[in-house]
C-alpha cells in the first residue's frame, strides 16, 4: 500500500506498522496513530525537501514522550 508519494516515508510508514502503529484514513488525508494513541499527519505529496526529516523527528518526539525521555 502506499501512504506517501515519498518512498523514504513509505517505508518508515511501513516499518511503524509492524510496531504496532495504525493507519488512519480521513477522505484523502493519511494519519499515524502510536501504540500510546498519539497521532501525526503522514505527508503524502511533500514538496518540502525537508519533508522526510520532520517526519522521522516528529515520529522521534511520539516515541520518547512515550516512554517518558528527555530530548535534548
Amino acid at each position: 500500500m502506499k501512504y506517501s508519494h515519498n518512498k523514504d516515508i513509505n517505508s518508515m510508514v511501513k516499518e511503524l506498522l509492524k510496531h504496532g502503529w495504525v493507519v488512519i484514513r480521513k477522505n484523502k488525508h493519511v494519519k499515524l496513530q502510536s501504540p500510546t494513541g498519539k497521532t501525526t499527519a503522514v505527508p503524502s505529496t511533500p514538496s518540502d525537501v525537508r519533508a522526510v526529516l520532520n517526519f522521522r523527528a516528529d515520529i522521534k518526539r511520539m516515541e520518547l514522550a512515550s516512554t517518558g525521555e528527555q530530548h535534548d
